[in-house]
């Protein structure tokens, strides 16, 4: 089981999900997208590229058959290997993920928090000040201590989320952030290829995809969930009432485990 993470983050995997795989038998694994981590930066590059990153690693450790899933910014990046990688991967699983900038019929901004509706709208007009907000951004997220991080994420974190960026899990995301950002700000900012480079069509999608999301959720709106589980063609739906961004991540990759394995 091939895991996507978040935006900015690293290759690590939270200790309690890989207990979780573990005991269901299965091998989690994951990876540095280009520019973050132990990764070479690939400027310019689209969401659909990460297929081929994935079949060279598949390729590389004897895996011939796998499942995928992807929170938050790892999301698209789950959902293009379903589209592109119909022969390697056997099903996929969206949790918290965004939706393309261009999709018909969504309302991208609706329910979003008004810092990320601000950059990214400024991202459509002046790439070059978001690179700018990144590049700050990524200055004081770089050494970020777990405090730090809940300080940095409080405007776009409603309560529900807010309440499990504590203890372990803060820790975890801290530390995972600082190694995903050892080598600057380059992986961050590519990474917004989320926004309106996706480079496939989810409606191509043939193979099995679970779409979680919470209503909760400031950081990618609710909206993007229910799209994705309309588009996507035989999408299971999750779109949980009481969840947000973060606790779909924490609480429910459980849930995720356990859909996937069972498509395995």
């Amino acid at each position: 089981m091939l895991v996507h993470n978040g935006t900015p983050n690293s290759r690590h995997l939270y200790g309690p999900h890989l207990r979780d795989a573990a005991d269901r038998g299965l091998r989690l694994i994951c990876y540095d997208r280009p520019g973050y981590g132990g990764s070479s930066p690939r400027p310019g590059r689209s969401v659909a590229d990460c297929a081929d990153d994935v079949r060279a690693i598949c390729a590389e450790l004897g895996i011939d058959r796998l499942v995928t899933w992807g929170i938050s910014g790892g999301g698209p990046h789950a959902l293009a290997c379903a589209a592109l990688l119909p022969d390697l991967v056997t099903a996929a699983a969206s949790v918290g993920s965004m939706a393309p900038l261009n999709g018909d019929g969504l309302d991208y901004f609706a329910g979003m928090s008004q810092e990320n509706v601000d950059e990214i709208s400024l991202y459509l007009t002046d790439e070059a000040a978001v690179r700018a907000l990144v590049d700050e951004a990524y200055e004081g997220r770089k050494s970020a201590s777990s405090d730090d991080l809940a300080r940095a994420m409080a405007s776009v974190l409603p309560p529900v989320d807010a309440a499990v960026l504590t203890g372990e899990f803060a820790e975890f995301m801290a530390s995972a952030q600082q190694d995903g950002l050892s080598q600057g700000s380059q992986g961050w900012w590519d990474d917004y290829c989320f926004i309106n480079r996706w480079g496939f069509d989810v409606a191509d999608i043939s193979i099995p995809v679970l779409v979680m999301h919470g209503r909760q959720d400031m950081f990618v709106p609710f909206g993007h969930g229910e799209w994705l589980a309309a588009r996507i063609p035989g999408a299971e739906a999750r779109l949980l009432d009481d969840d947000g961004h973060l606790t779909v991540y924490v609480t429910r990759a459980p849930e995720v485990n356990a859909w996937l394995s069972d498509r395995l």
